[in-house]
């Protein structure tokens, strides 16, 4: 029996099964890497002891970040057969011609501007909607009334801006004054104010009062004038008295009879314009069968034109009855004398 000589080596040998796992994985990796590089798998992550990465490099859109600071990528969308692209570009087509619907250029993901952009490309390319008008509500109706029209406004504007420049011309109101003079100053001789009496159109009674002068009364002219001592006890004083004639006559037609003594008792004096003197009214003088020119009283104009005896007796004339009268007077030749003004208007 020949011998039999084992060589044993009792150091450890290198597992088989290790190196043989050694020799599938290496071809795995190159597989993989392979096909990474081909785009069909992602690249494998490693641990982070030996691919570190730095926290404050920016994440990606669609990156989840893990608990040890590591983030991880979504899976790559997988590429369409050629079987499927047929029916898909039709689809895509369709997209495509809508704008609204064809996805926003890739941004940052969690940056604030981009979220901003996305939406301002989604909100332009939405179609338009007009706006209708708001109809007001019925509480807002009845506390603001309706604007008055163009028209409208115009036409009132144009009246009111007219009836000013009329009323200047051709004011409405008309009245007649009468005043009777006490005498002052070097023996009298001076006419002072002392009654006033205005009448309106109607001849009824606006003012009369006794008015006391402002220098020392030397003739009281009762025979014309009818004043007396005693009315002047609790008579107006004579400034104050003017400001209230004043008032009443200013901006009216004013009739009398030799007018102005009365103005110039009044220290006033007033537009010939709205002044109608009825003793410089030629047309009362035909009436009364006298000379046009001549200057006739109060008392015969009265008697002749009136039928009416005025002024007379010892107790003086009333300041009131002859207001009235020269009203009276005025009226009979009103519309004649008017017309006459308009054609010769007198200068003031």
């Amino acid at each position: 029996m020949s011998t039999l000589l084992l060589n044993l080596d009792f150091g450890e040998p290198p597992p088989r099964k290790a190196l043989e796992g050694n020799a599938k994985h290496q071809k795995f990796v190159k597989k993989r890497r392979l096909l990474e590089r081909k785009g069909f798998l992602n690249k494998k992550q490693q641990p982070p002891n030996k691919v570190p990465k730095l926290h404050s490099e920016p994440s990606k859109k669609g990156d989840t970040r893990k608990v040890d600071g590591t983030w991880k990528a979504p899976p790559l969308p997988k590429k369409k057969t050629a079987a499927s692209s047929s029916g898909s570009e039709q689809s895509l087509d369709k997209k495509a011609a809508v704008p609204w619907l064809t996805p926003a250029p890739s941004q940052k993901a969690g940056s604030v501007v981009a979220k901003v952009d996305l939406l301002g490309e989604f909100q332009s390319a939405l179609p338009k909607i007009e706006s209708l008008p708001i109809r007001p509500q019925k509480k807002d109706s009845q506390k603001n009334p309706p604007q008055k029209t163009a028209p409208q406004i115009s036409t009132q504007a144009h009246s009111e801006n007219k009836y000013p420049g009329a009323s200047q011309k051709m004011p409405t109101k008309m009245v007649a004054i009468d005043c009777e003079m006490v005498g002052t100053g070097p023996k009298g001789h001076v006419s002072s104010l002392a009654r006033c009496s205005i009448v309106s159109y109607s001849g009824d009674v606006l003012y009369d009062e006794y008015i006391l002068p402002p220098c020392h009364i030397v003739d009281y002219r009762t025979r014309w004038s009818g004043i007396r001592k005693q009315h002047m006890v609790n008579a107006t004083p004579f400034k104050i008295a003017r400001s209230q004639i004043l008032k009443i006559i200013t901006g009216k037609i004013v009739v009398g009879h030799a007018i102005h003594n009365d103005f110039k008792a009044l220290q006033y004096f007033h537009p010939k314009s709205l002044t109608r003197d009825t003793s410089h009214i030629p047309l009362l003088n035909r009436k009364a069968d006298c000379p046009e020119n001549a200057t006739m009283s109060l008392k015969h104009l009265t008697k002749k034109l009136l039928s009416r005896d005025i002024q007379v007796g010892k107790s003086g004339h009333s300041s009131v009855e002859d207001a009235q009268a020269t009203m009276e007077l005025y009226k009979l030749v009103e519309v004649e004398w008017e017309q006459h003004l308009a054609k010769n208007p007198p200068k003031d």
